[in-house]
């Protein structure tokens, strides 16, 4: 339910209300907007005699049963965006981050190479995978934790924050001392353990939606993340599989303006792995962001025919120049803001 205090409520009945949420086994979220504070109570369906109960209490203006089965992610909820700060940019509430880099980590040279062009381009962050989840078992599965360690050198060089994906609940502690964003997959996004682990991890999560998920199940899986406290996550779309087979797979672009309709959490775009095809990645992205994404994660290599993963849709460097300049333009024509290039 949800619970809406008074206008100049005191301090002292915003945390009466407080303790009484978690005095009947639920959790309280606190939204603090302009004119009206928000408290959230988490959990299962209310009462009428339990609804009764906190409008009888001090301060309390009204309290409405939250409709959406996804609680703490639901703009019921926090009416107002989620903003999430990174020292190189934020994302959210008309702010646009991207991330950038080669899909997987293969060895330093190539790494750092690849960042030192991702921040010279205007990139906000370094993308690359350490441990690779693939559908074969013969194929690249990354180098592990010296992938780790690489992104690590990456980091200190160029100063960009490491989204770097974690595939199961044993590896959350290790990925965390390392990244700044835990990156939970496609095939990950319904591991409920591993979104909880995650959830506990204190890091920012970054979540892409399962190629067989509808909308609702994408905002539920998130919910497992914030449940557990972390309210900084990030929803990807990144296609989803349809009976059409010239492209990879589908990029869902409605999604963009209906999980914004939904959620206060920031949306992002990964035209990569729909395209699958590095000549349609430019118009996918674009396509995102004009439907409102607040972000993209692109793929991009210095070789990327030698490549040991997804080489057809990995950018060259004068392709993410180019997809840079051009999100460039059209942020400045949306009215977005998108963070200067990062110095030294």
């Amino acid at each position: 339910m949800l619970i809406v205090m008074k206008r100049g409520h005191t301090e002292a009945e915003l945390e009466e209300v407080i303790r009484e949420i978690e005095k009947v086994g639920y959790r309280p979220h606190v939204s603090r907007g302009v004119e009206t504070t928000l408290v959230g109570a988490i959990g299962r369906g209310p009462t009428p005699e339990l609804m009764e109960h906190f409008r009888a209490l001090p301060g309390v203006a009204e309290v409405i049963p939250i409709s959406k089965p996804w609680k703490l992610a639901s703009l019921e909820v926090q009416p107002f965006p989620t903003v999430l700060e990174f020292p190189t940019g934020k994302t959210g509430g008309g702010h646009v981050m991207v991330a950038a880099g080669p899909c997987g980590v293969e060895s330093l040279e190539q790494t750092l190479k690849a960042a030192r062009y991702v921040k010279a381009h205007g990139g906000h962050m370094l993308r690359g995978g350490a441990f690779k989840p693939r559908t074969s078992p013969y194929a690249f599965q990354g180098l592990g934790v010296e992938g780790l360690k690489i992104l690590a050198e990456a980091k200190r060089e160029t100063g960009l924050p490491i989204v770097t994906e974690v595939l199961s609940p044993d590896q959350v502690e290790l990925v965390a001392q390392y990244a700044d964003v835990l990156q939970i997959g496609a095939r990950n996004a319904q591991n409920f353990p591993l979104l909880q682990a995650v959830g506990e991890a204190g890091k920012p999560v970054l979540l892409k939606r399962g190629m067989s998920m509808t909308l609702e199940e994408f905002l539920m899986s998130a919910e497992y993340i914030l449940s557990r406290g972390n309210m900084r996550v990030i929803l990807v779309e990144r296609g989803i599989r349809t009976f059409e087979k010239a492209t990879r797979f589908t990029l869902d672009v409605a999604a963009v303006p209906v999980l914004k309709s939904w959620t206060h959490l920031p949306v992002w775009i990964d035209p990569s792995h729909p395209a699958g095809k590095r000549d349609w990645v430019i118009p996918l992205a674009l396509a995102g962001l004009a439907a409102g994404a607040d972000g993209l994660i692109v793929e991009t290599h210095p070789e990327p025919e030698k490549a040991l993963s997804d080489a057809a849709q990995q950018l060259h460097e004068e392709e993410f120049a180019e997809l840079m300049e051009k999100v460039r333009r059209l942020a400045a024509a949306l009215g977005k803001h998108l963070a200067a290039p990062v110095l030294g």
